[in-house]
Parts: structure tokens; sequence; C-alpha cells
């Protein structure tokens, strides 16, 4: 390894000596050494340990610090009462300070790492198995390392790492395993370890011969059996119960008042029973506890009575939330099939839509509906499966996974459990938690739900789990299949609107501290807002905005001491500046190879013009404006598809051979795709091909084959809303998607005519403009 340089966040440590491929836990309390944590945390999860020379001291100065340390990586960290942290760490090599960088708010030093120097290979090979000799006998002597230790030893190949390990497992002083630590020369650092060894050994079969003298005069096993059978009498006499005793009751008492099922209860039991046997202030005694406190305050039996008056309900669906009339629809279908069967499990509803059109929300509004508890679980980023089902107790600092944690938090079991951000999920070398999920999630399965730390069977259900996504591709599809799809789509302007007007208004009012009628806002300014500073299919962008004019009102009315502020379309344009968006009005005139297209956003619908340009060349088709791969295929398609036809568009047979085609998508920097402008592109071949103009007040969407036939598409409310605000009169669409039209606003179908295609003629006999005849004049 290379000798190398760098800067680290460095914590001095009291007590601990720690070796490079040594794994160790210990706590950290100090303020700077949290900082120094939470650094290295944030950035690549490195940090330097030394040791201080003092232990005693509180905040050692540089000169109080050992100057070789070990650059160690943090495996794990644990919050503990009382603002302190335990952190799992792993040495990764030696290091020396070259210079402290900084000492506050925490110690950052400047590190340079050293390689051991090799010796004689003989002579190295001569000291290890002495050591290992030597070290067996240690093992048997102090009882202070476990016996398999000596056969991970044998399993070690790099001499180095042998003597790392042996120094770590060591019961020594912190001065001792410094000097260790600092020896670079391997074969040195070997012999002082065996004279250290050696040394021991012979003070430990010292100190065994004692033992074995004083054990003959008095057994110690006897003497605390004696001694605290005194304490007991002593303070029975005095009416007095020890930390311990009372511990025990206290348990007893919950567990009987907890009223847990049959087989949760024998399990307390027994926990309780190995409570007893169990020293007060061990380790094993600590984790005992903890998994009583979690088997008796989780909700086993405990059930929240659901409010079933439908009425009730919809009324609060309806004030809460303007729209989304398919969810509502679904909880009150829930509602009405519960009020006669008992028996029905909860179903799992997935809401599917874009950001900012309220799925966490209407989640809320469902459980305030339903009189149920409401617990929120974001699975954004989880990547590991134990944040599902939780660690074993076997692990240092285990705790159950994140659902048994949202039951005991709900204190019911039966709560409205929210899974937020499903399709963020990930996965790594841990496991996938999307597996865990799939017993959550399944209501044959999860009557019997088995976190890893509690070993229990619990019952999930009686809950009611609602998902958020915002696609359906990043859910793996046997996740997906467990779960009822509810698509929330973006809203209209005039739901914007109405939303706007009911609740954010409202809202941000409140927020502001907002006296009714001291600002008000113009039915035209909240229009103008929705239509020139915001482009979202969601509100939460608009909210924004809205607070932003809210807040310039308030100092205005501030700084010129007035009592109140109505906000006009003018007041808007001074809070906010100049329009963010502007939305492109179709051409007022019917033109040779252009198109006007569709398309769906992240934010929406949007218009796509589509040109096409013929020129005189060798047959080169060039397609520009940033088109993805599918995009790309769209057009290739298009164009075989006008060759293998050209007779039947008058349209020379030859200009494969004899013309250049290059299409365009304008606002060339966005990066576009999708097959749904394959008959845009279609068309506006055939236009620019024949010579024939496009009605300029027709858009069209849908996808083509070479065959010619028009293949449905997605997102069609949105595309219809995005040609509505842009003057379109008639839009072309699949045929098959001619379902999708019910879910389209009545103000759109009343201005936009909606066409059905089942194959190109249908879109080519409706877009293009036919030439003239005799019999027409």
């Amino acid at each position: 390894m290379e000798n190398t340089k760098r800067s680290l966040p460095m914590i001095p440590t009291r007590g601990i000596t720690i070796f490079p491929n040594m794994v160790i836990h210990f706590d950290v309390g100090r303020e700077k050494s949290i900082k120094a944590l939470e650094e290295a945390m944030s950035d690549n999860q490195l940090i330097f340990l030394a040791s201080q020379k003092k232990a005693i001291v509180e905040e050692p100065d540089i000169e109080g610090i050992y100057k070789i340390g070990t650059v160690c990586y943090i495996k794990q960290i644990l919050k503990l009462p009382g603002n302190s942290i335990r952190v799992l760490v792993e040495g990764k090599y030696r290091a020396e300070i070259i210079e402290y960088i900084s000492e506050d708010p925490y110690y950052i030093a400047e590190v340079k790492e050293f390689k051991d120097i090799q010796g004689d290979e003989n002579e190295k090979e001569a000291l290890i198995r002495s050591i290992e000799e030597e070290f067996d006998e240690y093992i048997d002597l102090s009882g202070n390392v476990a016996p398999d230790s000596i056969i991970n030893l044998e399993e070690l190949e790099e001499s180095a790492e042998f003597a790392d390990v042996v120094s770590a497992l060591m019961v020594l002083k912190t001065t001792v395993k410094q000097e260790l630590l600092e020896i670079k020369e391997l074969n040195k650092r070997l012999e002082k370890i065996l004279e250290i060894l050696k040394n021991e050994n012979e003070v430990l079969r010292l100190q065994r011969k004692i033992g074995t003298k004083v054990k003959k005069r008095i057994d110690k096993s006897q003497k605390d059996y004696y001694l605290r059978e005194q304490m007991k009498i002593i303070q029975e006499e005095l009416g007095e119960d020890d930390e311990s005793s009372k511990e025990i009751k206290e348990y007893e008492k919950k567990i009987e008042k907890a009223k847990l099922p049959k087989d949760v209860k024998e399990k307390a039991l027994y926990e309780l029973k190995r409570l007893k046997s169990t020293s007060y202030y061990s380790s094993e005694s600590t984790v005992i506890r903890s998994y009583l406190d979690w088997i008796i305050e989780l909700p086993w039996k405990t059930i929240t009575k659901d409010n079933l008056d439908i009425k009730r309900a919809r009324k609060i669906l309806d004030e809460e939330h303007y729209g989304l009339e398919d969810v509502k629809e679904r909880i009150i279908e829930y509602l009405a099939v519960r009020k006669i069967s008992k028996t029905l499990n909860a179903p799992i509803l997935c809401l599917v839509g874009p950001p900012g059109v309220g799925k966490t929300s209407i989640a809320k509004s469902i459980a305030h509906a339903l009189n149920k508890k409401f617990v929120r679980m974001s699975l954004g980023g989880v990547k590991d499966e134990a944040e599902i089902r939780g660690h074993r107790k076997t692990y240092v600092g285990a705790i159950p996974g994140r659902i048994i944690y949202g039951m005991k938090q709900a204190k019911s079991k039966n709560p409205l459990f929210l899974l937020d951000e499903i399709d963020k999920m990930s996965n790594n070398f841990k496991g996938d938690p999307s597996d865990a999920l799939l017993e959550v999630l399944d209501s044959q399965q999860n009557d019997t739900f088995r976190d890893h730390y509690i070993e229990l069977d619990y019952d999930l259900s009686k809950v009611l789990f609602v998902v958020t996504a915002n696609t359906l591709e990043t859910i793996p599809r046997p996740l997906l299949d467990r779960m009822e799809i509810i698509n929330v789509g973006g809203y209209t302007n005039i739901e914007k609107f109405n939303i706007a007007k009911r609740h954010l208004l409202k809202k941000v009012m409140e927020e502001h501290s907002v006296e009714d009628g001291k600002i008000k806002l113009s039915d035209m300014a909240i229009k103008y807002i929705i239509e020139h500073y915001t482009k979202e299919s969601g509100v939460r962008n608009l909210q924004r905005k809205i607070a932003s004019v809210v807040r310039k009102a308030i100092t205005e009315m501030v700084e010129k001491d007035k009592e109140s502020v109505s906000i006009t379309i003018n007041h808007v344009k001074k809070y906010l500046g100049r329009e963010i968006y502007t939305y492109e009005m179709i051409d007022k005139e019917d033109k040779v190879g252009i198109v006007t297209g569709l398309a769906w956003t992240a934010y929406g619908g949007d218009t796509l013009p589509v040109e096409v340009s013929v020129m005189e060349g060798s047959g080169k088709l060039q397609l520009t404006g940033k088109l993805g791969e599918v995009m790309q295929e769209s057009a290739k398609a298009a164009y075989s598809l006008v060759r293998s036809n050209a007779k039947k568009y008058n349209i020379s047979p030859n200009f494969y051979k004899e013309q250049d085609i290059h299409i365009h998508v304008p606002e060339g920097a966005v990066p576009k795709d999708g097959p749904s402008a394959g008959i845009t592109m279609t068309t506006a071949l055939v236009s620019a091909l024949s010579g024939k103009k496009v009605r300029h007040d027709v858009a069209m969407t849908g996808e083509i084959t070479l065959a010619g036939r028009v293949l449905p598409i997605g997102g069609l409310k949105e595309k219809s809303l995005a040609a509505y605000r842009a003057g379109v009169k008639e839009i072309i669409i699949p045929f098959e998607n001619q379902k999708d039209i019910d879910d389209i606003p009545d103000s759109v179908k009343r201005k936009v005519n909606f066409i059905i295609s089942k194959n190109i003629d249908d879109v080519l006999s409706n877009a293009l403009i036919k030439e003239k005849t005799n019999e027409d004049n």
C-alpha cells in the first residue's frame, strides 16, 4: 500500500487503543467527538482514532494525545439516552498525525499512513509459531478471550494482521498497547508481543497458584451466596426490596395487565424467568428488559372502533379534498362492505400519481373519516431488509423493524398505515426490503407477520395499508400484484383554482397568522398565479407561490402601516416578478409538414409540434430535438410506413432515393421519448412529401405500427388539458383510448371534439386538408 496523506475528523479515545483489523464499539459523549463523528458520517465514514495519554482528562489538548493512531471505518452508530452515541468501528490502517488542521468545533488532523517494515521471513515464521503457543496458554490461563479466537487466528494469512489481532485480544494497559501500535518493524512488533505474552503467562500462572490456595480457605461462591442471603433478610426485616426484585414485580404486574395472547404471555414469562436468574447490571439483563418492554407495549388486542357512517365519511373527504373522486368512491365502497361484513380484510390501496396531488394528505383524511389511528412510514431510500423486519436480538443494539415500531406508535391493532414513496426503495447486499414487504402487504399471510426481533407472530390483517408512489415502473411486480391501484391524476386549472380557494389560501393564512379579511386574493389573481407561475400536476408549488404573495403583502402592510391589502393581478406581477410560464398557442394558419402532437410530462400535459422538411438529396433521414431511443424508433417506423404506401398517398415512389428528410421536434434542449408521437410524425411526413397542408386546429397522439394500426397511449387527460389550453378544437386519439374520455373534465369536452382512429388512414383523412376539385367550386 502506498504512503498516503489525508485530512480526517479525529476523536481522542479514553482507555482504549484500536488496532487495524479490529472491530470494536465504544460510547461517544463529548460534544467535539459527536461533531467529528457526524462529519465523518456525512463524508466517507472514515475517522482517525488516537488514544489520550491520560484517560482522566475531559478535554485533552494536542500534547495530551498520542501522535500515532488508527484510521477506522464507521460500521454502525446508535443513539443512546443522555445525548451519547454508541459507535461500531473497524480499524483499517495505522497512521501518524502530521499536523492539526482544526481544533474547533472538532479535531481535524492531516494523517499519513505508514506500512509495516518487513523483516527476515524465517525469523517471522518462528516468532508467529511461538506466539501461537503462548497465546493458547494465555487463553487458558486468563479466561478473558473466547476459546474459538485461536481458530480465527489460524485462518489469518497476513503476519501483520495476525500481530494486530493478538494485540487487540490481550487485556493490557493502554500504554503497552500504544507501544505495540507504534512499532513499525513487523518482526520487532512480533518480538514485543512474544515478550508480553511470556510475562503475562508467568503472572497468570502465579495468580492461579495463589487463587488455588485461597480457595481452600474459603469458597468464594459460598461466601457470595451467604452475603446475598444476609442482604435479602436484612431488607425483608426493614420492609425494603432490592432494585431487581422491585423490577421483577413491576414486570409481573405489567404482563398481567397487558392481556397478552397465550403464546405471547408464555414468551414474556419465560423471558422474565431468565431476567430473575441474570445479574441486574449485566448486559444480558438490559437486552431482556428492552425485549419485555416491546412485548408489553405492543397493541396485541387493542382495537379502535371504526366509524362506518358513510355520510360522515363522504362529508369529511369532500371537505378536506377537492376532486379525487376515484379514491373517495373506493373508501366509501370499503365502508359499505364493512358495514355488512365483519370479516372483511382491509384492502391494500396504492395511490399513484405525480408529486403534489395530495396522495399523503388523502391518507390522513381517510384515517380521519374512519376514526383510525394514523401512522406514516417513508420508504424513500430504504435499502435494508432489517428496516422492515428488524434485527435479531443477537446483534448489538438490535431493535424491531419499522412495521412493529409503527404498530407500537399507533397503540392500536387496526390503524391506517401509510407506506409513503414505495417506488423509491432500493436494495443492496443486506437484502431487498421489497421482499419483506411481500408478507406485510399480503392479506392471506400478514396475520402471522414475524419480526426478527420480536420472534412472535403479529396480526397485521386488521391494518388498512395505504401505499403511495409516483410511478409503478420501479415497483416489483410481485409487490404490485398485492395492491389495488388507484390513479391520482393531475389537476386541471379549474380544479387547482378550487383547491387554492377552498384549502390552500386558508392554510397559508393560518400558517402566517393572518386575521380574516386582512389579506384578500381576487379570483383573477389566483388564476393568474396558476397559469403563469406554476406548471405542475399537483398544487405544492402553487401553495408556495401563494405563500410568497401573502408574505410580501404582510411586508407591505407593516412597512406602509396598512390595515388590509386586496391582491390583484398587478400585485401578483409586482410580488412575483415576470411571468415564468406562458402557454404556447397553436398556429393560426394551416401549414405543410408541421403537425401539433401531444406529450405527457411529470408536470402534466404539453403540446409537441413536429416539423418535417424535405430536400433534394440521396435519401438520408435526419432526426433532431434530443429524441430518446423509443421516439427515434417511432420516427423510423413512420418513415417505413410512408415509404411502403407512397403511391397510396400520392408521393413519389423514389423519394427515399432522391430526397433527404429532416424530422425535428422543437425545444431541442429538452429530452423527449415515448412512442405516442408515432401518428404525429407519420402525418407530418405525408404532408411534407405530398405537399398537403395540415389543419392548424387539430392535435393528435397515438403509437403507429408498420401495418398502419394506431395503438393506445397513456396520459390522455393531461394531454387533452394541454390541447385545450393551446386552443385546439379537435384531438385525434386511438380507438382503444375511447374509454379514457370519461376521465376528462366536462369543461374540456365541451370545447374540444375527440376523433377516434383505428388506423393511419383515419388520422390522415381528418388531419390533412383535401385539395379542392372542380366539383367543389
